[in-house]
């Protein structure tokens, strides 16, 4: 079996997924949720990842990838139709709470999938064409969920995008024995400490929180600080949108780039553009220039997951990727959880341009300390 089809069961799940959390956020607004309680819905979505993300990866490895799968496709489906049937702000929380166990469940094995599926000659095109499903699926998520609302009303694009989602269920019950199975001998006994512990993944996982940090805290404050600055609602769109763009070019060239210079050298390269580029930002307030910057951060931002990903796979132990590729989405969905509330407390008293420098600095220490850590690896060698 082609790893592509592994990219397109990606692509038309996250798709779904994103999709379904737009219309559950928008849904929750329509029923009268208060920012609190949207903040809550937010929170969800990252909550049941952080808790299960290290758990799911460990069955990824025992028990293989297809059951998970579809466990969790048809669980975020499924709970698309409470809100259909029972419209109110419960249902929403419950759905919303299944959309976690979704991306659970699905990116741990998807991931763990592409590493597998993968050779060292191939390992960086599989993992940015990802990646660039990832991206493809967040642009065009929010885009069927708001048509989907305004041509058909927030009760029937719960069941558009329940259809969207039997893509995936499909392609899984169609080929889904295909794909690599587990070993039950494969994830020998130990707890989140022991996993921590494993050679090498201290830095991927600082690097991976890094660069989930900072690409959060570009796509929060950005529309705040355009916004301060004057500029329009579409311009702001087309700032943002220019940062998207420059993911989708960055992680094109990724494998060249990786093959040039290595894995490594590229992430720190990478942190070092984004971290120039967001110093620049408060010294701007014309939407050219932002769309500029907003262009060279995406071009740096784009090259940090899909290499952290394949830091993650490499260095993980025999039999244990899964685990590994676990950990480091726990990492993650904690970062995505804990950074806006400490950077929105840091912009309150410190004002918009700290945040940005503060998060361009972390950036450049980020980028000294994987160059330091590929030194090491190489004198260890």
């Amino acid at each position: 079996m082609s790893v592509n089809f592994v990219v397109a069961l990606a692509l038309f799940n996250m798709a779904s997924v994103r999709a379904g959390r737009v219309l559950l956020t928008l849904y929750a607004i329509k029923l009268g949720a208060q920012p609190i309680a949207i903040g809550m819905l937010a929170a969800t979505f990252s909550v049941i990842p952080i808790l299960f993300s290290w758990a799911s990866g460990r069955w990824s490895d025992r028990f293989g990838s297809r059951w998970l799968l579809l466990i969790g496709v048809v669980g975020s489906s499924s709970g698309l139709l409470l809100p259909y049937f029972v419209p109110s702000l419960e249902s929403v929380f419950i759905a919303g709470l299944l959309s976690g166990l979704s991306m659970t469940f699905c990116n741990v094995s998807l991931q763990n999938l592409v590493g597998l599926m993968s050779g060292v000659e191939n390992r960086a095109r599989n993992f940015g064409n990802y990646t660039l499903a990832g991206s493809f699926a967040a642009f065009i998520g929010p885009l069927i969920a708001g048509f989907s609302i305004d041509q058909a009303g927030y009760d029937h694009a719960c069941l558009i995008v329940v259809a969207l989602a039997i893509v995936p269920v499909s392609m899984l019950v169609a080929r889904g024995s295909e794909l690599p199975g587990g070993s039950r001998e494969a994830t020998p006994a130990g707890n989140l400490w022991h996993a921590l512990m494993l050679p090498g993944v201290w830095p991927v996982l600082a690097a991976s929180c890094m660069g989930q940090t900072a690409g959060d805290f570009f796509q929060f404050y950005m529309p705040v600080y355009a916004h301060d600055a004057g500029l329009s609602a579409s311009a702001i769109g087309i700032v943002l949108a220019v940062y998207s763009a420059a993911t989708f070019v960055a992680r094109i060239f990724l494998p060249h780039l990786i093959r040039h210079s290595g894995e490594q050298k590229v992430l720190v390269y990478a942190f070092v553009l984004a971290a120039l580029a967001l110093m620049l930002v408060p010294a701007f307030h014309g939407a050219v220039l932002l769309a500029l910057i907003s262009f060279l951060i995406g071009l740096g931002m784009g090259c940090t997951a899909p290499i952290t990903m394949m830091l993650m796979f490499t260095r993980s132990a025999e039999g244990r990727s899964g685990e590994a590729m676990g950990l480091r989405l726990t990492a993650d969905n904690l970062t995505r959880l804990v950074g806006p509330m400490l950077f929105g407390a840091i912009a309150s008293a410190a004002g918009l341009a700290a945040v940005f420098w503060l998060n361009a600095l972390m950036l450049g220490s980020g980028s000294l300390f994987a160059r330091r850590s590929s030194a090491r690896r190489r004198d260890g060698e």
